[in-house]
């Protein structure tokens, strides 16, 4: 019947894709900023390592928390010009970070900061899949390589920009800000018209779309989830923020050859993010989130006892198929409950960033005080939690 059916773009709309790609992009550099800068941070306004983990505990409540928040609050009332808006706070906070002169100003330049990343990340998920013409898999993948790409410019733009000339200078970053925004208004050009569509048609009169499983079901389903991204982020961290200092201290690299090896890895992120999607658009998610984080284990298992060079083949590895699990799980769970996207985006969103701050604060304490090769010895065992995906039903069956 009509009443049960979405009311789908029949194409997918590449155009609108890859802006907020590039949306994607600009703004997880400007957020990565914040991380870059706490050297300058710390020599400026004197500030120690409490006062500084205070800004990223701050920084984390703002950008994880409220993003399920938001993106229940656009679910119930959607504006056109939500993705603008976002980056409007990100500009601010941005600004202000460049000519704060004490740690109160400081908490309050990342807090609007992480505002905006709460509102980009579950509004921009929900459009790429609206924009998807089905082909969602392939539709999130692109958007999520978009902020891999920015999450690993952010640093170097600061290596380049700002740490040879002041703190002062993240006040140019601002630049991307507004080039973002100019990126947006096709975009919501686009939802606005998409949401003129919705509002006339029988579906929209009629009311809810029809879940794929029982609540029950549902909320077991989603319960697996959250329990693989806590999986997936837990050894992400470990990676992400110690992989450098891994191979420096075991195999005695050069920080300029560490940071060329987690390059590699980083890559390997990209690519899998990429394949995942469009993977699982065809072979069913359930099979892609399944292999993507069990089938990363055996090689996580085998990193910690092998030499340099296997340890960056496995690391590659690691990279291309831990990866590839974000995008399928993001769209299984939007799957679930087709009428809250914003909800679901930015609970996955919020629950990822969480889980990785929270997991490299721990393993941070744990390589101080059992050495940084207990850390991989330990992690290495996190993708093992992928075999409870043996119990998601397969919704491509449905």
């Amino acid at each position: 019947m009509i009443q049960n059916q979405r009311p789908t773009i029949r194409r997918i709309a590449f155009p609108i894709l890859i802006a907020l790609s590039i949306s994607h992009c600009l703004n997880d550099m400007l957020q990565s900023v914040i991380s870059a800068v706490y050297p300058l941070f710390k020599e400026d306004l004197s500030l120690s390592f409490v006062q500084i983990g205070l800004i990223t505990l701050v920084y984390q409540m703002s950008a994880s928390v409220f993003q399920p928040l938001m993106g229940l609050f656009f679910d119930k009332r959607p504006i056109a010009w939500s993705l603008p808006i976002g980056m409007g706070f990100t500009l601010v906070g941005i600004m202000n970070l460049a000519f704060a002169t004490n740690l109160y100003w400081l908490l309050a330049s990342v807090f609007i900061v992480g505002i905006g990343s709460s509102v980009l990340h579950p509004e921009a998920s929900r459009i790429a899949f609206l924009a998807s013409g089905g082909k969602r898999g392939l539709a999130q993948s692109l958007f999520q390589v978009g902020g891999n790409l920015g999450g690993s410019l952010g640093p170097l733009l600061v290596a380049l920009l700002v740490a040879p000339y002041g703190r002062r200078y993240i006040a140019f970053f601002t630049a991307f800000a507004l080039i973002a925004i100019v990126v947006m208004i096709p975009i919501c050009r686009w939802f606005r018209s998409y949401l003129n569509h919705i509002k006339k048609s029988p579906m929209f009169v009629a009311g809810k779309i029809e879940r794929p499983l029982s609540s029950r079901m549902t909320v077991l389903s989603i319960s697996i989830l959250l329990i693989l991204i806590f999986s997936k982020y837990i050894y992400m961290a470990s990676l992400t923020s110690y992989y450098t200092f891994y191979l420096i201290h075991k195999f005695g690299v050069t920080v300029q050859d560490s940071q060329f090896f987690l390059f590699v890895f980083l890559v390997a992120t990209a690519i899998g993010t990429l394949v995942g999607g469009p993977v699982g658009d065809r072979v069913g998610r359930k099979y892609v989130i399944w292999a993507s984080i069990l089938g990363t284990a055996p090689f996580s298992m085998m990193m910690p006892h092998v030499g340099l060079a296997w340890t960056v083949v496995l690391s590659f590895c690691v990279g291309l198929m831990l990866s590839s699990a974000f995008p399928a799980i993001l769209l299984y769970a939007q799957e679930l409950l087709p009428n809250k996207l914003g909800l679901i985006s930015g609970l996955f969103f919020g629950f990822a960033f969480g889980i990785a701050g929270i997991a490299s604060a721990v393993l941070g304490g744990m390589a101080d005080k059992y050495g940084i090769e207990a850390v991989y010895n330990v992690c290495a065992f996190m993708p093992l939690l992928g075999l409870v995906a043996c119990f998601l039903p397969n919704l491509k069956k449905r």
